[in-house]
């Protein structure tokens, strides 16, 4: 046999010993030869991974699809309408920091979110969690919505008591739309060191409301 053909001769078979001690290493006991799947040994870093976890995250909602936007992490928040991977990061780190939102009105306190835009995903989410508050935790109680209260949410088509701002609960001014526990804790501050509020506009002078926060609350407090 001429040395060429002696030498093709052994690499096939060295390929051939060498495909057999593949199949041997990766087929599991009692499973049928060509059973062998090698997308198996992918680790969840692997391109058909992401792949996949790409296509799951950029789903559209189905019609009946809801979001639990107490429990859903960001890849899931960021399929509901106009909310996107920032601000589904941002809805996370408010609720790993404040506790869950409970409702729309909860939901509201995110930076970011504001009425159009609850309008827009209301459809889309549910609430499993009661929203928490520091007042309530300090005095040993529950917050209103797990104790039965019946004061309606934002999105829910009934009318919404306004809140005196100089009367007002830490719990009663977090839960005010774009609010959130530091702002009330300034409300409280501010109003202790300098008494109540003649006007609504007085709100200007507490540090951190913006004008857009302003007028957010315009139509949701009052002053006696």
């Amino acid at each position: 046999m001429p040395p060429p053909e002696r030498r093709a001769l052994l690499l096939l078979l060295a390929l051939a010993v060498a495909g057999q001690g593949v199949r041997y290493l990766l087929t599991k006991p009692g499973e049928p030869a060509g059973g062998v799947q090698l997308l198996a040994t992918l680790g969840a870093e692997s391109p058909l991974a992401q792949r996949d976890s790409a296509m799951r995250q950029g789903r559209p909602l189905a019609q009946d699809e809801h979001i639990n936007v107490d429990l859903a992490p960001a890849a899931e928040l960021a399929r509901l309408p106009r909310v996107g991977p920032r601000l589904a990061k941002t809805m996370v780190a408010d609720r790993q920091a404040h506790g869950p939102f409970g409702s729309l009105e909860g939901l509201d306190r995110v930076a970011g979110i504001g009425p159009g835009l609850l309008k827009t995903i209301g459809p889309h989410v549910v609430f499993s969690g009661a929203r928490t508050c520091e007042a309530c935790l300090a005095r040993g109680s529950a917050p209103p919505e797990s104790s039965g209260d019946a004061r309606p949410s934002a999105g829910s088509g009934q009318a919404v008591a306004p809140t005196n701002i100089n009367t007002a609960s830490l719990a009663e001014l977090d839960a005010l739309p774009g609010i959130g526990p530091a702002k009330a804790r300034a409300i409280l501050r501010y109003r202790e060191e300098h008494g109540g509020f003649a006007t609504i506009e007085g709100l200007a002078g507490v540090p951190g409301l913006t004008r857009a926060v302003l007028a957010r609350l315009k139509e949701r407090v009052v002053v006696h």
